[in-house]
């Protein structure tokens, strides 16, 4: 069924004619394409390519037929061509589809560099602003997995079985299982036959029985799907192609909407089948979706204020059983991709399809606290009812915690199943607000990595605890009713930081240090109460005796983390200045790669050779000095910079 979905989910293609002469099969894969024969139209535009085109318009309509057929990975095949031309002129879109398709492959972190590029291609799409807030969206998706069980129930065919809903104690859902049907009942779409709706009685240990399909009245020679029932069991609404007598019908444009129909069972039958009144002859609706008082009807609709592809609508039903004006959900809910298969449970949480919130790939489904629908909580709702593949059509007894939902997942029977699951752990609805900061050196700014952060509410109690990282970086995540709140900051040799903070997106903590700072330029062998290190005439490797000394210099810095130090090398005034610099700066070298190998940082070491310039004593050349006062200038000198 996956590219019934796409007559399901409400996508509406409009394609644009070749700007050049065409061959007869380019034209012939055009029409077919026009017509929303994408079945066909792939097999042509592949047949094109074989012959040696490379035209870009083939190519983005190959990528969307497979995308459209919910085929990401050949999708990823024809968008990753398409991007390969030079000459390529590439809407955002196509950078947006792309990505999703990476996604369904499981290559997240390519899928992540193309939302780049999406997002600086569309700065102010909606898509980029859930992007933004959830650049960590996998992290977010793992907190809410393992909540279910699914599997995979019996009453699935080889072909497509997908959009259940609950009726008393029986399973309806749509199937394209009527394969007896001839050529002229196949939907051009996807090469399936017509969807029919059946039902199934549902057994208490969760078997079926009694699988069969609806009546005639409902299943007429048209697709047939998505059911919504009332509570008395006598009113039921569903979707169906727009239909004259029954029958199959195209729009000018050669697209068989879809509409909403609503039908009364009398006598056992249904019947009384009437098409609701915000129907319409240019858009689609589909999905219907009852709240527990029937007061209001959710469905999908690219009508005129959709944001997307589809979105969600509500729609009040009047208590003489007329209709109102449908209303769209809402940014906060919709996107400018595609939104569908909306379900209401009886405590008013919203359920619904998206490929324009971030989620695993192709359709998630999501769920969203509608209490005020332009700040609507939405969560997405995580493996394993989340796939790579498409995954839609959630409905769920909230008293059972039990329910079903459609995969095109791998694995499956059909190209679409019906999945069965039981939920274990409800979502958190509450709100919650992210703070982000940084934990830096009050004198220097430097970042300071594991510094412990308590979060404390208003009543002194402590509500989260957490380590700053590598990065001097740390995150909390508070409810949003309160925004005052208390950060508690503290680390060894630091002075313990008390900030009250109003919740924000960014937030910097200085600590300041406990420990003594010695001054720049001190000499550390002097503060220290150090000798210098010595060498040997006209050697430059560390002696023992040096090892000692450099020993107290190392503990000095792992003490002072901060500190940086300017190690200066010199030489005694025998043999050539040009030689002794030499030397002396070899003199550098080793000493600070001494300190490098017992785990000082390169980063906080200099090392100069200053050759016999700045002598100690009058052991100039020529003089007649001992062996023992030469040595005294053979030294390297630790001096502190920072």
């Amino acid at each position: 069924m996956k590219s019934q979905k796409i007559k399901s989910t409400l996508i509406l293609l409009t394609v644009c004619c070749f700007a050049f002469s065409q061959s007869n099969k380019e034209k012939r894969a055009e029409e077919k394409f026009e017509n929303y024969s994408f079945f066909e139209a792939i097999a042509s535009y592949e047949d094109l390519v074989k012959d040696g085109f490379s035209d870009e318009k083939i190519y983005k309509k190959l990528g969307n037929a497979y995308y459209l057929n919910a085929r990401y990975d050949k999708a990823t095949n024809w968008y990753k061509q398409l991007f390969e031309l030079e000459s390529s002129s590439i809407d955002p879109e196509y950078l947006y589809r792309y990505a999703q398709s990476l996604k369904s492959l499981k290559k997240y972190d390519e899928s992540f560099e193309w939302m780049k590029k999406f997002e600086l291609a569309k700065v102010k799409d909606g898509r980029v602003q859930k992007f933004r807030k959830t650049y960590d969206y996998l992290k977010d998706i793992e907190l809410n997995s393992n909540r279910y069980k699914i599997e995979n129930i019996a009453i699935n065919s080889k072909e497509s079985d997908f959009s259940p809903s609950l009726y008393n104690e029986n399973l309806i859902f749509a199937t394209a299982r009527d394969t007896r049907f001839t050529s002229s009942n196949v939907h051009e779409w996807n090469n399936k036959p017509f969807l029919n709706l059946y039902t199934s009685q549902i057994t208490e240990d969760g078997s079926f029985l009694n699988t069969k399909k609806l009546s005639k009245n409902i299943n007429k020679k048209t697709h047939e799907s998505s059911t919504a029932f009332s509570k008395d069991g006598t009113t039921m609404y569903f979707t169906r192609n727009n239909s004259e007598n029954g029958r199959f019908s195209r729009d000018k444009e050669g697209i068989s909407r879809l509409k909403i129909y609503k039908a009364t069972k009398i006598n056992g039958e249904w019947g009384a089948i009437t098409e609701l009144p915000f129907n319409g002859d240019d858009y689609s609706t589909a999905h219907p979706s009852l709240n527990t008082d029937e007061s209001k009807l959710y469905f999908a609709s690219d009508m005129e204020g959709t944001l997307g592809a589809s979105d969600i609508f509500v729609v009040d039903i009047n208590s003489d059983g007329d209709f109102g004006i449908p209303v769209n959900m809402g940014s906060s809910i919709n996107t400018e991709a595609r939104e569908t298969f909306p379900f209401i449970t009886e405590s008013g949480i919203l359920y619904f399809a998206s490929d324009g919130h971030p989620g695993l790939g192709g359709l998630d489904m999501f769920a969203a606290k509608i209490d005020n629908k332009e700040k609507a909580v939405i969560h997405n709702l995580g493996k394993p009812l989340n796939s790579e593949q498409d995954d839609f059509s959630f409905v769920i007894d909230e008293g059972k915690q039990k329910g079903f939902f459609a995969s095109n997942r791998d694995g499956g029977i059909g190209s679409d199943d019906i999945y069965s699951f039981v939920e274990y752990k409800k979502l958190d609805f509450n709100c919650y607000s992210q703070i982000n900061g940084k934990v830096k050196d009050l004198k220097t700014n430097e970042i300071i990595a594991r510094v412990d952060l308590q979060l404390v509410g208003d009543n002194g109690d402590v509500l989260s605890k957490t380590v700053t990282n590598s990065d001097g970086g740390f995150q909390f995540e508070v409810p949003c009713e309160n925004d005052n709140y208390k950060i508690i900051a503290s680390k060894i040799d630091y002075e313990e930081n008390k900030v009250s903070i109003h919740i924000e997106d960014t937030l910097e903590i200085f600590l300041k240090s406990t420990l003594i700072e010695e001054i720049s330029g001190t000499d550390l062998a002097k503060s220290l109460q150090l000798n210098p290190i010595y060498f040997d005439l006209d050697k430059h490797s560390i002696r023992a005796d040096a090892k000692v000394i450099l020993e107290k210099v190392i503990a000095y810095m792992k003490q002072y983390p901060l500190s940086k130090i300017e190690i200066r090398s010199h030489t005694d005034s025998r043999a050539g200045d040009k030689y002794n610099q030499r030397l002396s700066t070899k003199r550098a070298k080793a000493t600070v790669g001494y300190l490098v190998s017992q785990g000082v940082s390169k980063s906080r070491l200099v090392g100069i050779g200053y050759g016999e310039s700045k002598l100690i004593n009058l052991c100039t050349n020529n003089s007649s000095c001992s062996d023992t006062e030469h040595e005294l200038n053979r030294r390297s000198e630790f001096i502190i910079i920072r």
